[in-house]
């Protein structure tokens, strides 16, 4: 718990990050119930946002990929503005008015379904699967004090920006953000080994031990909760996160990545943004970037980018919803090695778009 952020009491274990926000979903539900609030359900995600692919959690995630023929997203869930800056539908709009553009709009959701109804918001501190987005300048400022006005607990999705990604040991450090809840997983054992969690803040806890005053113990739980072997493969990780000095270079390296990326494609006329935090780093490709206009989603110019840059060795991601070809190298990268992605990068991208 010396890692987590200030006010952080619990850990519950599983195996995945799905499962975690399960367990996520679950203690809200019963936190508000020991609090005699019953109506209080409601569950506020955002487009884009992926939070897992169970009924519920895939209910969370804000991604068509995950709904589409699956009869999702289920109810109580619902879905906000992304803070997806570079989509922004008014392009006049600074970094700090669309941000406060996302906070209106959330505010307006919760007061147009009523306050007591809505319990909690989850987010990830930076999109992750929808694009790896980071948010725009004052937008966590901005919807903290949204969730404290209508007593809205706030869940931090840190799958992804959890234990060193972002340059900082947790993303909520990195954007000071004070959630309820932290949903934990990959980056515990750096998925060498299945293990996730929750991490329960302190307000959340005392409501929990709360209940089991009341009803004895709580009736949740997972088989393979804080399995041993998950357990050993955290701690042998999180020991060499330490020992190698992964979070530092994790901010020094990623900077000196994307920086190297925007150097050699910042300006492709068929590159819209190049954008990222700590170690991560995303590349958005459009028809025309002085209009924004998107490709036919039909062509799969992100795919075929990956594709060309699997053949020169380097591994990225086309992500979902979008022409976005992702990175989340190691921590361990070198500034050679980024050199390598940047370079095989530059050249796919040249591959693909001499036909178009």
């Amino acid at each position: 718990m010396e890692r987590a952020p200030k006010g952080m009491s619990r850990v519950y274990f599983g195996l995945s990050g799905s499962d975690a926000n399960e367990t996520n979903i679950k203690l809200i539900w019963y936190y508000n119930n020991i609090l005699g609030r019953p109506a209080k359900k409601k569950i506020i995600s955002r487009w884009r946002g992926y939070h897992g692919s169970g009924v519920m959690t895939g209910s969370l995630t804000g991604l068509e990929l995950f709904h589409k023929a699956f009869d999702l997203p289920r109810a109580p869930i619902l879905h906000t503005e992304a803070p997806y800056y570079f989509r922004r539908q008014d392009r006049s709009m600074s970094e700090e008015q669309f941000s406060q553009y996302c906070a209106e709009k959330l505010e307006e959701m919760i007061l147009a379904e009523g306050p007591d109804t809505v319990a909690a918001f989850i987010a990830e501190p930076v999109l992750g699967t929808g694009g790896l987005v980071p948010p725009p300048q004052g937008y966590w400022e901005r919807i903290q004090p949204v969730l404290a006005r209508y007593d809205i607990l706030l869940v931090a999705d840190e799958v992804i920006t959890g234990f060193g990604r972002l340059g900082t040991m947790f993303g909520s450090d990195h954007y000071r953000i004070r959630p309820d809840l932290i949903t934990v997983a990959k980056g515990m054992t750096s998925a060498y080994a299945p293990l996730s969690g929750v991490i329960v803040g302190d307000r959340v806890w005392q409501v929990l031990v709360r209940g089991s005053d009341q009803l004895g113990a709580i009736g949740h739980g997972w088989t393979y909760s804080a399995h041993p072997i998950g357990a050993a493969a955290g701690v042998a990780n999180l020991k060499l996160i330490d020992e190698l000095g992964l979070v530092d270079q994790a901010c020094s390296t990623g900077a000196y990545l994307r920086t190297q990326l925007a150097s050699a494609l910042g300006g492709h006329r068929h590159v819209g943004d190049v954008r990222g935090a700590g170690m991560l780093a995303a590349i958005e490709f459009v028809a025309d970037r002085d209009d924004r206009l998107f490709f036919d989603p039909a062509r799969k110019i992100g795919p075929q980018i990956a594709a060309a840059l699997l053949e020169r060795g380097v591994i990225g991601r086309a992500m979902p919803q979008g022409d976005i070809l992702g990175f989340a190298p190691p921590l361990c990268l070198t500034r050679d090695e980024a050199d390598t992605i940047v370079k095989a990068t530059a050249a796919a991208v040249e591959s693909v778009f001499r036909s178009v």
